[in-house]
């Protein structure tokens, strides 16, 4: 298994994931590699508490301007977390 650093990225911090991390739910940035186990595995490991659920999604490209030239963001693959009752992570 690969170290937990090498898993999760960093926590996904907008208005949507603080009001889900009151209920418990909790959305990181993972490497696109990592699969469900190895994510679950990472966490578990990395704040010492009990994962309920896992749901991953990978993030679409959007456009980015500046000027006259059009770009694109990068993509990466996000965890949201569901920890089990009475469990909490701070953020």
């Amino acid at each position: 298994m690969k170290d937990y650093t090498d898993i999760i990225q960093e926590v996904v911090v907008t208005e949507k994931s603080a009001a889900n991390a009151e209920k418990g739910v909790y959305t990181f940035k993972v490497a696109k590699s990592a699969n469900k186990i190895e994510i679950k595995e990472a966490i578990e490991k990395a704040f010492q508490v009990k994962v309920k659920n896992i749901n991953t999604l990978n993030t679409k490209p959007k456009k980015k301007r500046v000027g006259r030239y059009v770009g694109e963001k990068k993509t990466y693959k996000k965890a949201i977390v569901t920890l089990k009752d009475g469990d909490s992570i701070n953020l």
